[in-house]
Order: C-alpha cells, then sequence, then structure tokens
C-alpha cells in the first residue's frame, strides 16, 4: 500500500503545473488565482514587474499570467525579458484596446491576450488552450539549466560555472553564448549571429567572430583547440552542441 502511495504521490508530482500570476491589484489577482484552482495545482503570485521576474526564475512556470499595467516596468518590457530565456506561455491581461498595442505585445512574445473585465470561464478555457500548446522544444539553458559535464549554463540568471566557480564572461562574449545556446544543434550564420550579438549586419561578421569565439572557447571548452561544444562550419558560421 505504501508502494501504491508513493506511486500516486510521485505522478502527481510529476503533472504539477505551475503558474505565475503577475498583477498588482490584489483583488484582480485574487480572481484571477481562484479561476485558475482548478487548471493549476500551484498558482504562484507577484504583484510587481521585478517581483514577477524573481519568482519566474526561481520557480520555472509552465504559464505566466501577466498584467500589463505594473507600478514599476511596463507588461511589454517584463514580456521581452521572460521571452528571453523561456518557452513558457505568456496570457497577458490588460484594459486597453489599441490593435498597436495588441501587435506590439506579440511581437514582444506574449501568447494570447485577455481583455479586462474578463469572466472566469473565459480565462481557464484560454489558460488549458496554452498550457496545451506549451509541449514545445524548451529554451536551452532558459527554462532549465544546461549541464555539460562540469559546466553549467544558466541564461535565466545570466550565469556560468565550472565546479561551482563562476566563469567570467565579457557582455559580448555573454551575447554570443547565449545566441549559440538559444539555437542548440543548428548552424547559425557568421550574419545571423553578428546581427543577434552587436545588431547589425553591416562590418565583418566573420573576423568579428573569429575573435570572440577564440576568446570564448578558452573560457568554456575543456580543450579551446579541440571545440566540442563551440564547432566551426567553415566558411558558414558556428554550431553549439550540448552533446559534445
Amino acid at each position: 500500500m505504501a508502494n501504491d502511495r508513493d506511486t500516486r504521490t510521485n505522478l502527481v508530482s510529476a503533472q504539477e503545473r505551475r503558474v505565475l500570476v503577475i498583477e498588482d491589484e490584489a483583488r484582480i489577482r485574487r480572481v484571477v488565482m481562484d479561476a485558475l484552482q482548478d487548471d493549476a495545482t500551484r498558482v504562484l503570485e507577484a504583484s510587481s514587474g521585478n517581483d514577477g521576474l524573481a519568482v519566474a526564475v526561481a520557480e520555472r512556470p509552465d504559464l505566466i499570467v501577466l498584467d500589463l499595467g505594473l507600478p514599476d516596468m511596463d507588461g511589454i518590457e517584463v514580456c521581452r525579458r521572460l521571452r528571453a530565456w523561456t518557452t513558457a506561455p505568456i496570457l497577458v491581461l490588460s484594459a486597453r484596446h489599441s490593435e498597436s498595442e495588441k501587435t506590439e505585445l506579440l511581437d514582444a512574445g506574449a501568447d494570447d491576450y485577455v481583455t479586462k473585465p474578463f469572466g472566469p470561464a473565459e480565462l481557464r478555457a484560454r489558460v488549458r488552450a496554452q498550457l496545451r500548446r506549451a509541449r514545445m522544444p524548451k529554451v536551452p539553458g532558459g527554462d532549465e539549466p544546461l549541464v555539460l559535464g562540469n559546466l553549467v549554463i544558466d541564461v535565466a540568471r545570466r550565469t556560468v560555472t565550472r565546479d561551482g566557480n563562476t566563469v567570467h564572461l565579457t557582455p559580448t562574449e555573454w551575447g554570443l553564448l547565449v545566441a549559440l545556446v538559444k539555437s542548440a544543434g543548428k548552424t547559425i550564420t557568421h550574419q545571423q549571429l553578428f546581427r543577434a550579438v552587436w545588431g547589425s549586419a553591416y562590418g565583418d561578421a566573420q573576423q568579428y567572430l573569429r575573435v570572440y569565439v577564440a576568446h570564448l572557447r578558452r573560457k568554456i571548452e575543456p580543450d579551446p583547440y579541440a571545440p566540442k561544444h563551440i564547432v566551426t562550419e567553415p566558411g558558414v558560421g558556428y554550431r553549439f552542441e550540448p552533446e559534445g
């Protein structure tokens, strides 16, 4: 009987969904949380953008309900920061109605948009739909840390450690590593990497990258002269191989 109970407990844990509600108005936050009790075993809450980002990093929720009118930062900025490291669906709540704002929200990475006032049934239906769609590839190193032997890359926390010790990267090296890790297993052209890191398609991308890739390899590869993770595709670009 004890084994049966343990098995049931493990099944419940494996199926648990975590939904984070980022909303500054306590009354609306409670309405949303009550509406989601049937759809999420664990509902998390935050009353500001910064708190929401911190909870998201700590808890890695399966779905995020985000209010646009936050006291400390625009909800669109919160959305962009979340989307930089997680594929978790983002469902936005707002009293604003303009088409341009909806477009900006979707461009920032939001998955759906519910206009206030809303009914609990509508909210539950939208949440269920997004959770069904959530079975998409995770962002390597973002939704969970990427472990490569004794090296750990955590995009959400913006950290790289080796044997528990911090590996110090320059902002450019970090940008390059994130661009490679987020497209793990895919070849990225020199121009694509150049745009991702420097924000430009102009200049000698191949030469810039050759220098910075060499610096990055010295910091993260077991043997920078025989790289296992940052692989060169001659004349094309680079590919990040997690398995090495």
